[in-house]
């Protein structure tokens, strides 16, 4: 499974590739707003820095919601770096935009997925990932871990290239369900990641050996 971390905090993106498990980033308006980032040319000198320390696959998403902004603004976002992914949105425009991008040879992430109908749009037309939305699922009280199970064994079925990607990860949990079920890729926060460190049991152990290892050589 790969992991991106979903931010575009660049001390967050940094501590998350020194500890050596991060594959990708993605990002949104919101995101950027969050961190103070504002302006077109400003937008694209950050996803330039984001870039600057990754190996690859940083989503950079589109505004347009028209067939001609979106394959306008996706060209100008992969212009920026070899390792941007244009991020498209579940829209009539957005699938045909993916599909024209494909022919290109623009790498492009299908965003706001909230159905199995959606996702099997997006592989058909092209896209190299698909982002379900499993919080904002649960959050209206429908079951988003299915939703990526549907997805998986749709893809499987049909040998579709496009990956799964989990996008709207609240916990370690969440992330661990989708490895189980065989999503592709996870997006979350830094903090998320960073859970899968902690065990009582492992602090425990340590504090143990710490110990022993004082008393014989004190």
């Amino acid at each position: 499974m790969k992991f991106f971390i979903d931010t575009a905090n660049l001390d967050e993106i940094k501590e998350a590739y020194d500890l050596g498990v991060l594959d990708g980033v993605t990002t949104n308006p919101s995101l950027m707003a969050k961190e103070g980032i504002k302006g077109d040319d400003n937008v694209r000198a950050h996803y330039k820095a984001i870039c600057d320390i990754v190996d690859n696959n940083v989503s950079a998403e589109v505004i347009a919601t028209d067939y001609e902004g979106i394959i306008k603004e996706g060209k100008e976002l992969a212009k920026i770096d070899d390792k941007i992914v244009v991020k498209v949105p579940m829209i009539k425009d957005g699938v045909k935009a993916i599909k024209h991008f494909t022919s290109e040879g623009i790498r492009t992430n299908c965003t706001l997925v909230f159905s199995a109908g959606q996702a099997l749009l997006a592989a058909k037309a092209g896209a190299s990932y698909v982002s379900p939305f499993i919080g904002r699922l649960d959050d209206i009280s429908m079951d988003g871990l299915t939703l990526i199970e549907d997805i998986v064994g749709i893809y499987q079925n049909y040998y579709f290239e496009t990956e799964v990607l989990a996008a709207s990860v609240r916990h370690s949990m969440h992330l661990l369900e989708c490895a189980n079920i065989g999503a592709d890729v996870v997006t979350c926060p830094l903090k998320v990641i960073t859970s899968l460190l902690n065990h009582p049991l492992t602090d425990k152990g340590l504090a143990q050996f710490l110990a022993d290892h004082k008393k014989v050589n004190s």
